[in-house]
């Protein structure tokens, strides 16, 4: 991407109508169809004007609409792991490995809408206090575990 070219013009507009092309009504849709692909991959199969952070707003704005917004911190963190940790929970949590999750959980804190912070703090926490299984991977926003470190309940 050239330098700044993904803010040139309506980037909103340029958005959807490349997410419309695409045959999805939202980006919640487009996202949710590659719900381990980062917000980069994302950006990338939309165009090349495209920006990760812009897809995540777009992604916010619609889950605050839908009132969708835990769903959306929980598909963040699939998103996070997958890049990070893309065979799953380590099963020895050495220097290496610890790097990994603190990445992926730091990188998931950033983008965290700040209504979530608190949670994603006490999810963060019992992530650490009490591992998931070897190899665990989520594979989108409804993991069993997932919905238990952040259940639905809208804040």
């Amino acid at each position: 991407m050239s330098e700044g070219s993904a803010w040139e013009g309506n980037w909103v507009a340029r958005l959807y109508e490349r997410v419309r092309e695409r045959g999805h009504t939202s980006l919640t849709a487009f996202a949710e169809a590659r719900p381990t692909a980062s917000l980069v991959e994302l950006a990338e199969e939309l165009g090349e004007d495209v920006a990760g952070v812009q897809v995540f707003k777009g992604l916010v704005e619609e889950a605050e609409r839908n009132r969708r917004l835990t769903r959306l911190v929980r598909g963040q963190l699939v998103r996070e792991l997958s890049e990070s940790l893309p065979d799953g929970w380590p099963a020895v949590m050495d220097d290496a490995n610890r790097f990994k999750v603190a990445k992926a959980l730091g990188a998931w804190s950033a983008y965290t809408p700040e209504t979530h912070e608190e949670r994603v703090k006490q999810a963060r926490a019992a992530l650490r206090a009490a591992p998931p299984p070897p190899g665990w991977r989520p594979l989108g926003p409804d993991d069993e575990l997932l919905r238990t470190l952040l259940p639905d309940e809208e804040v």
